[in-house]
């Protein structure tokens, strides 16, 4: 890569993240407990990969336009993207969030306790591939919209649980579906990566063929870079 071409790419970044505090400030109105459960998550060493500020409202946002009462997350991480959901949900509904690491549940916890809305969510430790078959076998749902945020290489996984977990007009939205355009890439090799670009390539593929769903996806820039994600509705 070229110097020159090298401080497009710079420049480019700088202006994304611009925008995107501009945007914060005028349209979303992050709070003080939202933040808190940022830099939290950041001094207790979790991955800073929460979704941003915007990406989190319109998750409340398509809480609100689905009138869900029911949502499952598969990925907690700090509780970021869990405090905008459960802000979502109608009065009395509540959001079911699934999370690997029990640090990073423990940290979650605090912050959504923190934000008001503990009471709203309930986080199941371990592995989502033991416990979302755990929540069909309480008969846990059927979910109204379902975040799917964690492991790439699952990905197609989660869709098939989020399908089994969810009714005619449900909402899915799977994030993290472009990362810089490697998917697509064939994911042919045996590195992380590659597993997580086949894991989101086939969960796409699923999305695109799968008569029961409706979907698309959409690109975007900003803080965390060109990304992207899919959304699918439920037929």
């Amino acid at each position: 890569m070229s110097h020159e071409r090298g401080m497009q790419d710079a420049d480019r970044a700088e202006a994304w993240m611009a925008v995107e505090d501009y945007l914060t400030v005028t349209l979303v109105g992050e709070d003080p407990a939202q933040v808190s459960a940022r830099e939290s998550a950041d001094r207790e060493g979790l991955p800073a990969i929460e979704v941003s500020a915007p990406q989190g409202k319109l998750l409340m946002l398509l809480a609100k336009l689905t009138g869900a009462r029911k949502v499952l997350e598969i990925g907690t991480l700090g509780g970021y993207s869990t405090i905008w959901l459960a802000r979502g949900v109608l009065d009395g509904g509540e959001v079911v969030s699934c999370e690997y690491e029990p640090h990073h549940a423990e940290v979650a916890r605090r912050n959504l306790d923190a934000a008001g809305v503990g009471e709203k969510v309930s986080i199941r430790v371990g592995a989502a591939l033991e416990t979302l078959p755990a929540l069909a076998a309480e008969n846990a749902g059927p979910f109204d919209l379902v975040f799917i945020d964690a492991d790439k290489e699952n990905n197609r996984n989660y869709v098939e649980w989020a399908l089994k977990l969810t009714r005619p007009g449900s909402l899915i939205v799977v994030d993290n579906v472009v990362r810089s355009g490697q998917v697509l890439a064939d994911g042919s090799g045996g590195s992380t990566q590659d597993r997580d670009i086949r894991g989101t390539r086939d969960a796409l593929a699923l999305l695109g063929s799968d008569e029961r769903l409706d979907a698309t996806a959409i690109q975007t820039v900003g803080g965390k870079g060109w990304d992207g994600f899919a959304l699918a509705l439920v037929k």
